[in-house]
């Protein structure tokens, strides 16, 4: 059976390849059941920092839920006394994953593909590739991956994209904030590879705090947030991590994360 969810370790890089080129990187239970267990062996290894997401081949990244297994267009089957969705309990594992996630978009990212990309930290693109949720072309609407589309898209485009189905280019993803990068398909490789020693080079424990508050803030009012950075702030502060980059710093060195 072809392993649906590649593991590559590439020096402080943990790489998960969505496995399935043929059905244009489709997901289903098993995949996100894999993936889900690709994000644990990465926090498990202590040599690694960073996860990237990618699909396999050049065409897409993940053209959403595989539709081959139902005629209803539910590639999830969903017992009605135990609603558990598989791309819900990816999705949860991504948010309480203490590693940056980087989608590497190697191709189209549409549907659900759109939402798992929507649900990264980071995500750098191809130029070719384009982004969109077809669903209302078939009778659906983009339910599972609206709260993170709701995060990530300004509400008018949001709504635009999601009512129309029609899917916009690189450069515009680019321009309304859903891609921190888009380069031509032959720099792919070493854009990645930049943004993941940039993030192999910073804090550990920074980062994990970081994506930590920012979970924890975004579903806040105002006033609670500040209430949370405030008691936050000082118990940063006093970690090994902080101690040793405010030494590193005075010192005039590069610091030596010891991830505590």
């Amino acid at each position: 059976m072809t392993e649906l969810v590649l593991l590559e370790k590439r020096g402080r890089e943990l790489r998960l390849t969505l496995n399935r080129p043929e059905r244009r990187n489709a997901i289903n239970a098993e995949v996100m059941k894999a993936l889900i267990a690709g994000i644990d062996a990465a926090e498990a290894d202590p040599d690694i920092r960073v996860i990237v997401i990618t699909g396999a081949g050049d065409k897409a990244f993940c053209a959403g839920g595989d539709l081959a297994p139902a005629a209803d267009g539910a590639p999830f089957t969903v017992d009605p006394s135990r609603p558990r969705n598989p791309i819900v309990d990816a999705f949860k594992r991504m948010e309480r994953c203490e590693l940056p996630i980087l989608a590497r978009v190697n191709g189209h990212a549409l549907a659900g593909g759109f939402g798992l990309l929507c649900a990264c930290d980071l995500a750098i693109s191809t130029d070719t590739a384009t982004f969109g949720t077809p669903e209302s072309k078939i009778g659906l609407f983009p339910m599972m991956i609206m709260p993170y589309m709701l995060r990530v898209l300004p509400a008018r485009k949001f709504m635009e994209l999601c009512m129309t189905g029609e899917a916009i280019s690189a450069q515009e993803a680019l321009r309304i904030g859903v891609l921190n990068a888009v380069v031509p398909a032959a720099e792919l490789d070493a854009r990645t590879d930049a943004m993941v020693n940039l993030l192999a080079e910073r804090s550990p424990t920074a980062i994990r705090l970081g994506k930590q508050g920012f979970h924890a803030m975004r579903d806040m009012s105002m006033r609670q947030a500040l209430e949370f950075a405030q008691i936050m702030l000082p118990m940063m502060a006093a970690t090994q991590d902080a101690r040793e980059g405010m030494r590193a710093f005075q010192e005039k060195r590069p610091p030596n994360w010891t991830n505590q």
